[in-house]
């Protein structure tokens, strides 16, 4: 059995952390955040920074310290790469268009219409026809989720395409 070390900072002691804990470190950064976020270098940093605070750090703390700081980095890691793609979505504009701009002012007011048509729905109906339309489920699934027949999810469906067929116009296709 090994002596307890006194002290983090002493060099033989972190070895024998690094030793007992870096491979775990991995495999849990791996299995829970994904390759994508690298598992590596975020075992790496969760090292330094336990050399770093080392006198603040007792070796039996030093496992929890390592865990916590390697999670906080995966979760750093993931919202700077969500960031990036937010940045990147919002600054690639269309390269080109073959929509003029009349037809994309009618795109957009017509967009609004049908935002306001659907806010227009009772809640039921709403739910039912976004249920169907959007996420594709089967009236089944529908009525499942809902707790409700399939004639009811039926019936709210048909209402609720009726109304927006009215509000927007006989020549939309829903």
């Amino acid at each position: 059995m090994t002596k307890k070390p006194k002290s983090t900072c002493d060099q033989l002691a972190f070895r024998e952390l690094f030793r007992m804990h870096a491979e775990e470190l991995y495999q849990f950064i791996y299995y829970k955040y994904g390759a994508d976020n690298n598992p590596e270098d975020i075992v790496q940093v969760a090292f330094s920074k336990l050399w770093e605070n080392c006198a603040k750090v007792p070796p039996e703390k030093a496992k929890s310290y390592l865990f916590t700081v390697a999670s906080n980095q995966a979760l750093n890691e993931i919202d700077k790469k969500k960031t990036v793609l937010k940045y990147q979505q919002n600054t690639n504009p269309k390269l080109y268009s073959v929509e003029t701009p009349e037809y994309l002012i009618q795109e957009e007011e017509f967009l609004k219409r049908v935002k306001q048509a659907l806010e227009s729905l009772s809640e039921g109906q709403r739910t039912a026809f976004m249920l169907n339309r959007v996420e594709g489920k089967k009236h089944e699934e529908i009525a499942e989720l809902l707790g409700i027949s399939r004639k009811a999810v039926e019936k709210r469906i048909y209402t609720a395409l009726a109304f927006l067929k009215e509000r927007l116009g006989e020549k939309i296709k829903i």
